[in-house]
């Protein structure tokens, strides 16, 4: 049993069902109700940007966010608070240097993209290709743990529920991609955001007002209950050495704004204007978050101790869930008890909220890229395309909790870590080289995307988070033979060198001198529409 109180599980339970009847009912308000592809994929560029910034706030902001950067902070500190400092450094770089391109440039996807260049079958397959192995693992990670989280806060350890629970709310996220569309999930990502910002908020008041509102007191407390003493407020506890921190940091720096899920958000804006706006509003709000998340983390170390996390779960991602319960205390008033629901509740909604937006990329890159424009030979109607991508949004979400039910038991913190090592190895670099470098030809596209997806996935598989540690996927085994905990101080540079190497090296085709930097330039930087031929 979780040890919380039974009138919070109970409360916990109603508000749960609560949450998942308002949310569907949002889809299907929200969603589209013809067979409208621009409605689907972006809502008709509706969303105001105030609704579009909570939005992508709310789809950077994923479960494994929130948990994981918590329990990292908890656990080992100064590292972890460097980790979440560069989450937030990521989509600054995306404001300032990528949103406004991306919104010109696409359309639906990130094959409208990188097509924008170099239209051709074989981008759209391999773009897709891409997006899938970059998201799939993130949302495997995040289906995993739900059953436990579930489970300790309505205070079930039976296996069955577990699994049943990855089962239910992978089907859920099914519906709200498929119902929703852009527009259902994106109200979906707001009212979370509202939440997780109102529960964190409350929650680091109660850790603030534990130690009299004294920063200094809380980090020696946290320190203490760390167990590493002053090693806690140094680095060292997560990374081995300077050069696994460097290669950290620049994979999440790289990457993390980039995933797929998060650039196709920037399709939805009305204009750059909006674009921009949307941006300073999620920054803000994505700001705001990771200091909220960073003194919970420190009060969780400080509150609850290093043993009592571990014992919770070994990553800490039950840290937030932990300290929430130990401010209430045990015996808690209605009041209270109320208090810890809403907590409950935000964590619960951001599961719900990521895996849906995660599902909805995957099932539009499936049905727009793959089918639309990468196999079929004629064009298909948009009656026919919709119906893809909410099938497509099956297919996806079944296989996600196939594979999440299969290794719940499993560490599977290498899998979040390798799509953020994939979006910074390969994601990256092709769009920086789409959107700004003028000789930029097909075959280096292809190669950026091949070479650097592949090459993290192939460093990963000797990293210590995959065999040879505690926290590997296989802490029993031993062939670790990658002296880093994540590829990017690698396969950053071999993507970027990848797509260089074939730009140079081989010579432009037909397609490249048809489709020059110089003919879509006006339009990706500036936003200019393409002029028409003369006569």
């Amino acid at each position: 049993m979780s040890g919380f109180n039974s009138d919070a599980q109970t409360m916990s339970f109603v508000a749960f069902i609560a949450v998942i009847t308002v949310t569907l009912l949002l889809c299907v308000m929200t969603g589209p109700d013809r067979d409208d592809l621009g409605e689907f994929y972006t809502g008709y560029r509706s969303l105001s940007p105030v609704q579009s910034g909570l939005a992508i706030a709310g789809d950077y902001i994923s479960a494994s966010t929130v948990l994981a950067t918590i329990g990292v902070i908890s656990l080992v500190g100064y590292d972890g608070l460097t980790l979440a400092l560069s989450t937030v450094l990521s989509l600054v770089l995306m404001m300032f240097l990528l949103a406004e391109p991306l919104r010109n440039a696409g359309r639906f996807t990130m094959g409208d993209v990188l097509t924008r260049r170099a239209p051709a079958p074989a981008v759209r397959i391999t773009a897709c290709l891409v997006t899938l192995a970059a998201l799939l693992p993130l949302m495997v990670f995040q289906l995993a743990g739900a059953g436990d989280l579930l489970a300790m806060v309505l205070g079930f350890d039976a296996d069955g529920f577990k699994t049943g629970s990855i089962v239910f709310l992978g089907i859920l996220m099914i519906a709200y991609a498929a119902i929703g569309g852009m527009k259902g999930t994106a109200f979906i990502q707001i009212v979370k955001t509202v939440v997780l910002l109102g529960s964190a908020t409350f929650i680091a008041v109660l850790v603030l007002n534990r130690f009299d509102f004294s920063l200094p007191t809380l980090l020696d407390a946290a320190a203490k209950g760390s167990g590493a003493g002053d090693a806690y407020l140094a680095s060292g506890l997560q990374f081995d050495g300077g050069a696994d921190m460097i290669s950290a940091q620049l994979t999440v720096v790289l990457g993390a704004a980039v995933l797929p899920h998060i650039t196709m958000r920037m399709f939805t804006s009305r204009n750059a204007t909006a674009v921009r706006r949307s941006m300073s509003w999620a920054i803000s709000t994505v700001v705001v978050t990771c200091v909220l998340l960073a003194v919970i983390g420190f009060g969780a170390a400080a509150v609850v101790g290093h043993k009592g996390l571990v014992a919770g779960d070994p990553q800490g991602k039950t840290a937030f869930l932990q300290v929430s319960q130990a401010l209430l205390g045990a015996d808690t008033t209605a009041l209270e008890s109320l208090l810890f629901t809403a907590v409950a509740t935000a964590v619960f909604l951001t599961l719900l909220a990521s895996v849906a937006g995660i599902t909805l990329a995957c099932a539009n890159t499936l049905a727009h890229d793959l089918i639309a424009h990468g196999l079929s030979r004629t064009k298909l109607k948009h009656s026919t395309e919709m119906t893809v991508a909410r099938s497509a949004a099956a297919v996806v979400g079944l296989t996600a909790i196939a594979l999440a039910a299969a290794a719940r038991d499993w560490n599977l913190q290498a899998m979040v870590t390798l799509s953020f090592c994939i979006g910074a190895s390969a994601v990256a670099p092709a769009l920086v080289y789409s959107l700004f470098w003028r000789r930029y030809t097909r075959r280096g596209l292809l190669s950026t995307l091949i070479v650097g997806a592949l090459s993290a996935i192939l460093l990963m598989t000797g990293s210590n988070l995959v065999s040879g540690s505690p926290q590997a996927v296989f802490p029993e085994s031993d062939f670790n033979w990658f002296p880093f905990t994540t590829t990017g101080l690698v396969s950053v540079p071999l993507g970027f060198l990848a797509g260089w190497l074939g730009t140079v090296l081989f010579p432009r085709d037909a397609s490249d001198q048809q489709h020059s930097y110089e003919s879509v330039e006006p339009t990706i930087l500036a936003g200019v529409a393409p002029a028409a031929p003369q006569s």
